[in-house]
């Protein structure tokens, strides 16, 4: 029963800000203290449906640096989290801590010295830039969630492979790789989000020439045109919502045909 009224409450709080935004979309001039838009206008859709460009534009480009983001910290954090899980040493967990950092720590904190470093490298101003910045604030959560799996996993799989004659990469595609899907989609989807809705990272280190959706959300939830506000607002819902739906249906049939669901 108490689990039932909990999913209740978080569906409610859920629903109602999502609820306001779709009645904001369609009434601009809904203003307190009416409880109910007087009539409806679709002003913001009509707008950008005129002008798309440049709000697809925004959307392509955050997609793009956000996936590309989500694969750049699977490399960086594969062998890192199977040395975490399997290894011994002393001040095991103060290197893991250390390695968290960018998690605990405002990005502020080390993104202006990140650009000046970048800049010397050449890498301001363009989208490798703006991956690589992404990556070392999104990265903590991947580790956690793989070095987490490789944990429960253990190395027993990888050895019996081994054992009956498979590589070394065989073994990890074939055995260790399925069996760390469910932690790839959960710490990916976290730093999917972190990506996609990082504002002051994108700005600072892709200079201005990156185009990204928050970019674009910013000015236009600021302006006095709500009603686009509130629109543009709900496409940002929609695409990680989007993302998690598609996740859920390719992994619940990956593992239904392989007979692990």
């Amino acid at each position: 029963m108490s689990r039932a009224l909990t999913l209740l409450a978080l569906a409610v709080l859920f629903v109602l800000p999502v609820a306001v935004l779709v009645l904001q979309a369609a009434a601009p001039g809904w203003r307190y203290p009416d409880l109910v838009p007087a009539d409806l206008s679709w002003s913001g859709l009509a707008q950008t449906l005129r002008h798309p460009a440049p709000m697809l534009t925004a959307l392509a480009s955050s997609l793009g640096y956000s996936l590309a983001t989500v694969l750049a910290t699977v490399a960086m954090t594969m062998a890192p989290a199977r040395f975490l899980a399997h290894a011994s040493f002393r001040g095991k967990h103060l290197l893991e801590g250390l390695l968290l950092t960018p998690a605990l720590v405002p990005a502020m904190t080390y993104s202006m010295g990140l650009h000046f470093v970048f800049i010397r490298l050449g890498l301001a101003d363009n989208v490798t830039g703006v991956v690589l910045v992404l990556s070392i604030a999104g990265y903590p959560y991947m580790l956690r969630s793989l070095t987490t799996a490789c944990v429960h996993i253990g190395r027993d799989y990888r050895t019996c492979a081994l054992n009956l004659g498979a590589s070394p990469w065989r073994a990890f595609l074939q055995v260790e790789l399925p069996l760390l899907l469910p932690a790839l989609a959960a710490g990916g989807s976290v730093v999917f989000l972190v990506a996609f809705s990082e504002y002051f990272l994108v700005f600072l280190i892709g200079g201005g020439t990156v185009p990204s959706f928050t970019g674009y959300l910013f000015p236009v939830i600021t302006s006095s045109n709500r009603g686009l506000g509130a629109l543009v607002t709900l496409i940002f819902l929609a695409v990680p919502v989007a993302l998690f739906l598609t996740l859920e249906v390719l992994l619940g049939g990956y593992f239904r045909r392989r007979g692990m669901r």
